[in-house]
Order: structure tokens, then sequence, then C-alpha cells
């Protein structure tokens, strides 16, 4: 079932806002590789695929407080965008400083009924979610693939950036070898990691009701997620009933991952 935190989320202003989302973009660049250019290749893969439509309807799972969403409207002004997240703060903040990007729904991913939640009008054009699709187990990342490939339109597409590590040893630790070497030479490391970025936005008396409602509504996340590799990924999507799936792009693990509908 929906939560509408908006009234709550109403209580942070733009300017406060900005700043903790300016603070987000930094501390995601310890994690991924390329961050920006694989956003830029997402956007790629929109503007190639659902470009030409008239009001292309894209779902942005995982959204955060919308750094995604925020890249693909400014790519696709023409574009519908619905920003998928179950997370209140980082809702709230994406809701006041992108007003304008998207319209926001705080729902879990995979949950009964989500889908429902979105409040469609008509099918997806295309899916694109970043680092959201590791966290759950296969099983439950198959019924994912199933509920989006029957709510996008005959075409549509699914593209997922996210960290990808190849199934065989040595290949997966060239890949990671790959990545920790161009954070040192852009020096991403020495940025506010995770952990501290909540621990600091946990002494903003603003985000109080918002962080009391995310400890409500967050699942319990263990461990660092699925380690399914591309590979996987496409198994689980082709039965899940698209008809192609692979990467585009990829540089050490992270990767953007297409599926066509």
């Amino acid at each position: 079932m929906r939560t509408d935190t908006a009234g709550v989320g109403m209580r942070v202003d733009a300017a406060l806002a900005g700043t903790w989302v300016d603070r987000w973009e930094r501390q995601q660049e310890r994690y991924a590789v390329e961050r920006e250019e694989r956003f830029t290749v997402i956007a790629d893969v929109l503007e190639q695929t659902v470009g030409h439509r008239a009001r292309p309807l894209v779902a942005d799972l995982g959204s955060g407080p919308g750094s995604l969403s925020a890249r693909v409207a400014a790519r696709l002004p023409h574009a519908e965008i619905i920003a998928v997240d179950i997370d209140p703060l980082l809702l709230a903040l994406g809701r006041a400083r992108h007003p304008r990007v998207a319209r926001w729904v705080e729902t879990l991913i995979g949950r009964p009924g989500w889908i429902g939640d979105l409040a469609l009008d008509r099918p997806l054009d295309a899916v694109v979610s970043t680092t959201a699709l590791h966290y759950p187990p296969p099983d439950a990342l198959l019924g994912i693939y199933r509920d989006l490939a029957g709510a996008l339109r005959p075409g549509g597409v699914l593209v997922n950036g996210d960290h990808l590590i190849p199934e065989e040893p040595p290949l997966a630790e060239l890949a990671l070898a790959i990545g920790r070497r161009r954070a040192q030479r852009k020096g991403t490391g020495a940025a506010e990691d995770w952990s501290q970025w909540w621990a600091a936005a946990g002494r903003v008396p603003e985000f109080a009701d918002l962080l009391t409602a995310r400890e409500r509504q967050l699942p319990p996340t263990d461990g660092p997620g699925n380690g399914l590799s591309a590979a996987r990924h496409g198994e689980l999507l082709r039965e899940a009933g698209f008809r192609q799936a692979g990467p585009v792009w990829q540089y050490g693990t992270s990767s953007v991952l297409v599926a066509l509908r």
C-alpha cells in the first residue's frame, strides 16, 4: 500500500533540499565508477528508443532524490517521469529540489500491487533504474521484471545502470580493480560516504519526521545485494517476457543493461 508523505515533505524547503541533494550527488560518486557517463548513456538509450514519441512515459525505479530523473528530464523535456522510491526523506528532497521534474510516488518496488501505486493512465514507454535492482533476491527480481513486462508497451525498454560483476572470478577481480584505480585517479574515495551522509542528515531538525517515517517504511537490506551478473539479469529478463537483453556500456563493474519488451 502506498504511503503519501507529501505533507511531511513540504517542511523541506528548496534551499535546504538543494544543499542536501548536492551533497548526495558528491557522496554517490564514491560508489559508481563513471557515474555521470553512466547517466549520459542511459539518456542516450532513451533518446534513441523513445525520444521520438510525443509524450513518453518513463518510470525511474529507486529514484532517490531524483538524480537520474533530473538528467532524463533535461535530455527529454517532453517526457512524463514517475519517480518511484520507498524512502520518504529522499523523495521529499527530490520533490523540493526538482518540483517540476517528476511525479513522486512512495512505494516498495516488488510489493504486491506496487504497479497499481504508480497510477498509470497508459502503458509505460520506458523504465530506468540505477543501483536499485541489485538488492532483491533472484526470485523477487524475476517477479519485478514480470510486473514491468506487463506494464510496458510492446517495444518498450528497460534501462538499468548498476554494479554488475562478471561471474568468472578472474574477470570479476579485474573489473573491481579497474574501478578502484579510476576512483583513485579521480579522488572520489575521499568524499563523504553513505553512512556519514545519513548520520549528518540525522542531525537536521527539519528531517526528523521524515526520518521517523523512514524507519517505519524501509525493509531491512542485509548484505551487499544479490550479486547477479549482467548475464544472469538477462536470463531473468527473458524469462519475464522481454525479447532481448544485454549490456550496452561498461566501465569496471559499472554497467548499463538494456532489455527490450
